[in-house]
């Protein structure tokens, strides 16, 4: 199996944990709300767990937006160039998108480790929920992230014959 197909096997299973992740939120934000409202007994945590969850479901997700090309681009000027020209400014993109995604990784390492060692929390009372599974789903995320640029970057210098459509491991390549 290479790179390229691992990269969206993993990127669609964070996805679909990400959607399964949000969809559970909303179960526990409506009972929340309606607890508040009907019975004047909130759940307590609710805010914590909802703020941590949401840097979890973006950082899950992050990977394949990217390789699914739905990240935000302004392209306007870019269109109006030849194919092989438009090929290499996105490669040009998709690397300093790596480096930024590379920047997180290196900038956040240490406070994940140290969140993890230290047993560091998020909020006060009733429930604490733990920093370190947000931080380290911010690693993980960038990391995957950081791969589905490069991936991205190969595939418009070097297999454009795969761009428009996702990698299928059992169709042959059109050339």
């Amino acid at each position: 199996m290479n790179l390229i197909i691992l990269s969206d096997r993993i990127s669609k299973l964070l996805m679909i944990v990400a959607a399964l992740w949000a969809f559970g939120l909303t179960f526990m934000i409506l009972a929340d709300v309606i607890g508040r409202g009907a019975f004047a007994a909130p759940i307590n945590g609710t805010t914590e767990l909802v703020t941590a969850s949401i840097v979890i479901i973006v950082f899950l997700q992050a990977g394949y937006a990217i390789r699914s090309r739905s990240m935000l681009r302004a392209d306007f000027l870019v269109v109006h160039l030849p194919p092989g020209v438009q090929r290499t400014l996105a490669a040009i993109g998709y690397l300093l998108g790596a480096a930024f995604f590379l920047m997180i990784i290196t900038g956040g390492w240490e406070e994940s480790i140290a969140s993890f060692v230290e047993g560091e929390y998020e909020g006060e009372g009733a429930l604490r929920v733990p920093s370190w599974p947000a931080r380290w789903t911010v690693i993980g995320g960038s990391a995957l992230a950081l791969v589905n640029y490069l991936v991205m970057a190969y595939i418009d210098l070097f297999k454009p014959e795969l761009l428009d459509s996702e990698v299928d491991p059992d169709a042959t390549p059109q050339h």
